[in-house]
């Protein structure tokens, strides 16, 4: 039920904004709104969506994965979960791009990463398919392939794609998981590590102004 409420504020609030430039442009997360004090955004605008593919796709993978979240934690802490990954693609946009105050974006995107990142630590041995690729790979080799992908789309500002949310939502994910499970630390060590390794990689490019 917490999966079906959650997709089911999406479809109500995206197809508002679909119709309702007025509510889309209010509510969608903008650096200027925000700096202005329209603190809510940074929420609001993961309920808001460009097109029914996005949509689509963003509530596809959320059904996907949120089940073996809610399996581990119950739906409390799943919702704890989602919304801290919302929040948290939001404040790493805010983080990198602070000083474009035309900058926005909308969607569910980090929300969604977030709770993809929590299914992969807590099952790391789960297995996903992709397109072109015939044989199922480890979920953790595709959620760091997709974290270094961010990272070379955040500093080559690739298609209009907010990669920074993707990876403050990962991160946040990540970092709410094992809040609630630190004995993964012990019983996943290798995993928890690796799944480190380009967060790590994307602070030290952000330090040292590579990104």
């Amino acid at each position: 039920m917490a999966t079906i409420a959650i997709i089911a504020a999406n479809v109500l609030v995206s197809l508002r904004g679909f119709s309702d430039t007025i509510f889309f442009e209010r509510y969608k997360f903008s650096i200027g709104g925000v700096k202005a004090g329209q603190r809510e955004r940074t929420i609001t605008s993961g309920f808001l969506h460009v097109d029914i593919s996005h949509l689509f796709f963003n509530m596809f993978t959320l059904y996907f994965f949120a089940n073996t979240v809610i399996g581990w934690f119950g739906a409390f802490k799943f919702l704890i979960i989602y919304f801290a990954s919302l929040l948290g693609g939001s404040l790493l946009a805010l983080f990198f791009h602070k000083d474009e105050p035309f900058y926005s974006a909308v969607g569910a995107s980090g929300a969604v990463t977030g709770v993809l990142y929590a299914a992969i630590l807590l099952n790391p041995e789960m297995r996903l398919g992709i397109m072109f690729i015939p044989i199922p790979l480890p979920a953790y080799v595709l959620g760091i392939a997709y974290l270094v992908y961010s990272i070379y789309g955040m500093k080559s500002r690739l298609g209009n794609i907010g990669h920074s949310a993707h990876f403050g939502g990962a991160i946040a994910g990540y970092a709410v998981t094992l809040l609630f499970k630190p004995e993964l630390f012990i019983t996943e060590t290798f995993i928890v590590v690796l799944l480190a390794v380009p967060i790590a990689i994307l602070f030290v490019l952000e330090k040292t102004g590579k990104i």
